[in-house]
C-alpha cells in the first residue's frame, strides 16, 4: 500500500475514534451528550490497601511525667507516619507552598528562631512560635493562651490563619483527596472507603498524633540526674545550686527559686501566669491579654502558659513575644522583680545576682538541651 494512502487510513482511524469518544452534539439539539464508548472514572473511587492502624505505645523514661493521651485520637504507628508527613508537606499551605515546619525547626526544638512567628508571604504574627515537644505531657490546654483544649484541636487553625497558612481547609481537602499516596494512608490510619470520607479532623488528629511523640528526655542533666552516666561541671553545678533549685541568695533577699514554676522532670507546668512583663495601669492596659481572653476573666489578662525549659538555649528568642534576645536578659528580667500589677504571680520578687551566679545559671539551662532530639530521624523531614 502506498505511503500516502497509509497516512489517510491513520487519519481516518484517529478521527473516527475521537468521534466515537466525543458529544454528539448535532444529534442533541446543540448540547453536549455523554458518549457511550468513553472511559468512566469514579470520583470517589474505593482506596485498596490495609485498613487497620497498628497501635502504638509512646517510649517514655520512668523519670517524665506519665503521657497525657486523647481517647479520642489513639495513637498509631500508621496515623504518626501519616502525621509527620502532612507536618512537612507544603500542600498544608495556601497554593501548596507552606508547612507546619516552617514555623517548627526540628533543629531549634521545633521554634523558628524568630521573636514573632512568620507565616506565607513572611506575614508576621502577634506571638512567638511554641516548642512543640513534650506536648504529649500537657493536660492544661495549648497555645501561649490556652485557647486550644487538645492537640488536635490547636492543628486545625494555623490552616486558615491569614498570619500562618493562609489557606481554606477544603482546598487542603481536594488535593489530598486527589493524591494516590495520601489516599493510601488516609485508609491506613483511619479506616477510610473512599477519598470523600477524609476531613480536617483526620488530619489535624494525624498532625497531632506525630506531634505526641516529639519527647525530649536524653539531655546532659537527664544524663547526670536520672541515668547516672555523666557529670555537671562545676559551673552547672553552681548554676543548679543558685537560684534554680536552691535559693542561695543574701539573708534576708526573697527569692522563691526558679524552679517554683520550672521545676524538674518537665521543667515547666504549663500553667497559665503573669510572669511580671508589662508595668500596665490597670488590668484591662496589658497589649496582649493572652490567657483572660480564653477564660473571660480580667484577672487572667496578661497570662501566659508557663512552657518547658527543656532545650531553651535552642529557642530564642523568649517570651510569648519573644522581646528577650538571650537567656542572660531573661534572667535580668526576673531579678528586676516585675511592676507589681495587681494579678503577677508571687514568684516575681526580684533577687541580687552576680555576674559568675548569672553565667552559671546559663550553664544550667544549657544542660537541658537534648541534642539526641534534634538529631532524632523519627522527627525528620521525610521528603529529604
Amino acid at each position: 500500500m502506498p505511503f500516502r494512502i497509509l497516512l489517510l487510513f491513520a487519519g481516518f482511524f484517529v478521527i473516527a475514534s475521537v468521534t466515537a469518544c466525543g458529544p454528539d452534539d448535532d444529534d442533541n439539539g446543540g448540547e453536549p451528550v455523554p458518549c457511550a464508548n468513553c472511559p468512566v472514572t469514579d470520583p470517589d473511587p474505593l482506596i485498596e490497601g490495609p485498613s487497620v492502624p497498628t497501635a502504638f505505645a509512646v517510649d517514655v523514661p520512668d523519670y517524665l511525667p506519665r503521657p497525657v493521651l486523647d481517647a479520642d485520637n489513639p495513637l498509631t504507628v500508621e496515623g504518626i507516619e501519616l502525621g509527620r508527613r502532612l507536618f512537612y508537606d507544603k500542600i498544608m499551605g495556601r497554593d501548596s507552598a507552606f508547612s507546619c515546619s516552617e514555623c517548627h525547626k526540628q533543629e531549634l526544638a521545633f521554634t523558628d528562631g524568630r521573636a514573632l512567628a512568620e507565616g506565607i508571604d513572611g506575614r508576621v504574627g502577634r506571638r512567638s512560635a511554641m516548642s512543640l515537644v513534650n506536648l504529649v505531657f500537657n493536660g492544661n490546654g495549648f497555645n501561649w493562651d490556652g485557647s486550644s483544649g487538645k492537640l488536635w484541636e490547636q492543628a486545625i487553625h494555623p490552616v486558615e490563619n491569614m498570619l500562618e497558612m493562609d489557606e481554606e481547609w477544603e482546598n487542603v481537602l481536594t488535593r489530598l483527596r486527589k493524591h494516590e499516596d495520601y489516599r493510601r494512608r488516609f485508609r491506613a490510619a483511619f479506616g477510610i472507603d473512599r477519598p470523600s470520607e477524609l476531613n480536617r479532623e483526620m488530619v489535624a488528629k494525624a498532625i497531632a498524633q506525630f506531634e505526641s511523640t516529639i519527647i525530649s528526655a536524653d539531655s546532659h542533666f537527664d544524663r547526670v540526674v536520672y541515668q547516672n552516666t555523666e557529670f555537671f561541671t562545676e559551673e552547672e553545678q553552681l548554676g543548679a545550686d543558685s537560684l534554680f533549685f536552691v535559693e542561695d541568695v543574701p539573708l534576708g533577699a526573697l527569692h522563691p527559686g526558679c524552679g517554683h514554676c520550672h521545676n524538674a522532670p518537665a521543667f515547666g507546668d504549663d500553667r497559665f501566669k503573669n510572669n511580671g512583663l508589662d508595668d500596665v495601669a490597670n488590668l484591662d492596659d496589658f497589649p496582649d491579654k493572652g490567657f483572660g481572653d480564653v477564660s473571660g476573666s480580667r484577672f487572667d489578662n496578661g497570662k501566659f502558659r508557663t512552657p518547658t525549659l527543656r532545650n531553651i538555649a535552642l529557642t530564642a528568642p523568649y517570651m510569648h513575644d519573644g522581646r528577650f534576645a538571650t537567656l542572660e536578659e531573661v534572667i535580668d528580667h526576673y531579678a528586676a522583680g516585675g511592676h507589681g500589677v495587681e494579678n503577677e504571680d508571687p514568684n516575681i520578687t526580684g533577687f541580687p545576682i552576680t555576674d559568675r551566679q548569672k553565667a552559671a545559671l546559663v550553664a544550667f539551662l544549657e544542660s537541658l538541651t537534648d541534642e539526641t532530639l534534634i538529631n532524632n530521624p523519627n522527627f525528620s523531614d521525610p521528603f529529604q
